[in-house]
């Protein structure tokens, strides 16, 4: 399985704003059940698309400013970027059929 790139709120703008192709970002906590049973399917997604997309995970405990800045307060949350922009989002722990067809755009 992909191990999915730790993003923090230092590296965030470079990681995903400035990113070369659209970014999803899971916006997690240690603590959170739902989160981690996301985890691998957002790990297989990334793995499956990874010449189309990048997948990163944000702690919102370790990183508050970036959750802040986005309104996270429900997590799991998985946001899309494209060309430094939020364009998609996803909350709550879902099944990869649902999230390929929220993040459909990003995965051409």
């Amino acid at each position: 399985m992909a191990d999915l790139k730790n993003v923090t709120d230092a590296s965030f703008e470079q990681d995903v704003l400035k990113a070369d192709k659209p970014v999803l970002v899971d916006f997690w906590a240690e603590w959170c059940g739902p989160c981690r049973a996301l985890a691998p399917v957002l790990e297989e997604l990334a793995e499956e698309n990874s010449d189309k997309i990048e997948v990163v995970k944000v702690n919102v405990d370790e990183n508050p400013g970036t959750a802040a800045k986005f309104g996270i307060t429900s997590i799991p949350a998985v946001y899309g970027f494209k060309d430094g922009e939020h364009v998609a989002s996803s909350i709550g722990a879902k099944p990869k059929p649902a999230l390929e067809q929220e993040f459909a755009d990003l995965l051409k």
